[in-house]
């Protein structure tokens, strides 16, 4: 008798730690989503607005407007289903469903990152001096930023053509096999080692390749910015030229700001992903990480994007 007391007040620990760790999960991501989703539908409505108001866009408000809603697509496909899981809402899609949800994950996920990095270069290309290397493409971007932006959404649908391919919504006997991805809502399986590890490291490199890219544009942005302030201090000037350069100066911090979380997000997300490709099967805890970490960026886009809009404009 004393046994099975012990064992059942055991098992109502782990239980209630269970339930415990669940209820924590399922509150933040209902509080993420539930951000993300009105911030993101926020700023591509003033966007919009400011669109048909004024019927034009300025060239970083082009791309905040297209990253706004790439976080959106983003939010809407992977933190809705997310959430509902962890409220204990399974099956809700077939195979086909997975696909779908993969397919348009990747691609919208890609976009995020390099939205971002393009948003980044370009304005270290505006705040740059008329000398320099990078001067001859503040008039060039504006002109092909709807071309390289048609380019960004072509490559990405392209590069992940087959990403439905690895995608189910359960298997047989409920036995999930070696080198899966377990989503809690989808699985996305490999057939073999080489399969896993090769299509884990492209994905990979992408995203350091624009996190670095980013990385080598804000450092660039920053030191422009310290000889700015330096230069200002030393000189007198209007105050219509002081206005203009503090309005440089602010949204080029927020951009700074903006880039730098997104690398340190991203960066946290990629490592995470680098680490599931050395076992076997990947734990939902880490696919519970990454998801978090993703959507935490867009909360902060969102915290800079108002300073970013108020600042491109007074410019």
């Amino acid at each position: 008798i004393k046994l099975f007391c012990f064992s059942f007040s055991v098992t109502e620990d782990i239980m209630d730690t269970t339930d415990t760790n669940q209820v924590f999960k399922a509150t933040a991501f209902l509080i993420l989503t539930t951000i993300s989703i009105p911030a993101n539908i926020f700023v591509s409505y003033v966007f919009l607005r400011t669109f048909v108001t004024e019927g034009k866009l300025m060239t970083a408000d082009i791309i905040l407007c297209h990253l706004s809603f790439v976080n959106l697509m983003v939010a809407l496909i992977r933190s809705i289903p997310q959430t509902l899981v962890a409220f204990g809402y399974k099956n809700m899609f077939d195979d086909v469903g997975c696909k779908f949800t993969i397919f348009s994950f990747r691609i919208f996920r890609g976009l995020s990152i390099s939205l971002t990095c393009l948003l980044s270069t370009y304005q270290a290309v505006l705040v740059s001096p008329a000398t320099s290397r990078l001067a001859p493409l503040k008039s060039r971007i504006p002109q092909y930023l709807i071309h390289i932006i048609v380019i960004l959404y072509v490559i990405y649908c392209v590069s992940n053509f087959n990403a439905p391919i690895s995608a189910v919504a359960s298997f047989p006997n409920n036995t999930i096999p070696p080198y899966t991805f377990n989503l809690q809502f989808c699985f996305v399986s490999f057939p073999n080692y080489i399969g896993f590890i090769s299509g884990g490291l492209v994905h990979f490199l992408g995203d350091l390749l624009f996190i670095v890219l980013m990385a080598i544009m804000s450092g660039y942005i920053l030191v422009l910015l310290y000889k700015h302030s330096k230069r200002v201090k030393s000189l007198r000037s209007s105050k219509s030229r002081q206005s203009r350069a503090r309005a440089e100066v602010k949204v080029s911090r927020a951009v700074v700001t903006l880039v730098t979380l997104y690398c340190l997000f991203f960066g946290v997300d990629n490592i995470i992903y680098l680490y599931s490709l050395t076992v076997l099967r990947v734990t939902i805890l880490l696919s519970d990480i990454r998801v978090f970490f993703a959507t935490l960026s867009q909360m902060f886009f969102f915290s800079n994007c108002r300073i970013c809009k108020a600042s491109v404009c007074a410019c």
